[in-house]
């Protein structure tokens, strides 16, 4: 369906893209997505990290504190909304940053736990987290596998990884993931396919990197090996409108902004909902301070909603 011209006029100049919520550049109606069910609920735990990454798309580093440091005040506040309102929500994403660097990621993680959710908590697997070993051994032994830590391994290959992660950030990583798979953890990997590597080349490259330090991990798992896809923001991507879901075969239930919501806590702001974890800085997708007030449909006017989801096929939690 299009709409009259004058009106996209009026809201996006023709030649411009992810301008007008409604309309596509070229005319036709923005697609969108509903909340078919809220199943996983993350909390973005603050953005400083030890580590700056060369394409990380939330720019965390040892001085970006843009979204600070999340209390277990607010990570209860919203858990207790579930429990209120009973949203069938399972898993909690914790994300970064680099959540073992929050004051109060071990009880928040804890709280998580307590109430019944499974926690899934995305890592460098550095120092950070290893200062952490008692608190981890301790809910791990309570909670067993309800608890998931997910690995961030850019590349099979120690050259590659540095290359985005800067040097010496590879040896402490593969350590911390030993560490945890030693210790019976349930472990999850996060690589990347920007490499113009086919996806088989990479699982089998990283089949071969824990085979050789004999660690048992199936690397041909899509959930326990997760391939993301790059994020450009400047990249020429193009938009979705209405008629792309059954051009593409792809359904608007399978977007994570169909079943998932993510908190962040902007400096000096109170906690608030946003549509996914791709997009913690966009005032347009804030959707509100309570999880009732984030349950309506998102727009698909930004170019990590063509690229990572609906193109990529891109989706952050194991679900």
């Amino acid at each position: 369906m299009r709409v009259e011209p004058a009106s996209v006029e009026a809201a996006a100049p023709r030649g411009t893209k992810f301008r007008h919520p409604d309309v596509t550049a070229d005319g036709d109606r923005r697609a969108s997505v509903a909340l078919d069910a809220l199943r996983t609920l993350w909390f973005n735990t603050g953005t400083l990290c030890n580590l700056t990454c060369r394409n990380c798309y939330i720019e965390s580093s040892p001085t970006n504190d843009r979204l600070a440091y999340l209390p277990l005040a607010d990570v209860a506040r919203f858990l207790d909304e579930i429990a209120e309102t009973g949203l069938p929500t399972r898993e909690i994403g914790l994300t970064g940053g680099e959540p073992f660097m929050n004051p109060d990621i071990a009880p928040i993680v804890e709280t998580c736990l307590e109430r019944g959710f499974s926690v899934l908590v995305l890592t460098n697997a550095m120092r950070p987290m290893m200062k952490r070993a008692g608190d981890l051994i301790r809910l791990k032994e309570a909670h067993g596998d309800r608890l998931a830590i997910r690995v961030s391994l850019d590349h099979y290959g120690q050259a590659l990884h540095e290359m985005e992660r800067g040097e010496r950030s590879w040896k402490p990583s593969i350590e911390g993931f030993a560490w945890l798979a030693e210790n019976g953890f349930n472990v999850h990997v996060c690589g990347r396919t920007c490499w113009n590597e086919p996806e088989e080349s990479l699982r089998a490259g990283f089949a071969r990197l824990f085979a050789d330090r004999g660690i048992e991990f199936d690397a041909y798992d899509p959930v326990k090996l997760t391939l993301l896809p790059e994020m450009d923001e400047a990249a020429d991507v193009p938009e979705i409108s209405e008629r792309c879901w059954d051009i593409l075969g792809v359904s608007p239930g399978a977007m994570m902004c169909a079943s998932q919501r993510m908190v962040v806590k902007r400096k000096g702001e109170p906690a608030s909902v946003v549509s996914c974890t791709l997009l913690p800085y966009e005032k347009e997708f804030d959707l509100g301070r309570s999880l009732a007030e984030a349950s309506g449909e998102v727009k698909l006017n930004h170019p990590h909603c063509a690229r990572f989801c609906v193109l990529g096929g891109g989706a952050c939690s194991r679900g």
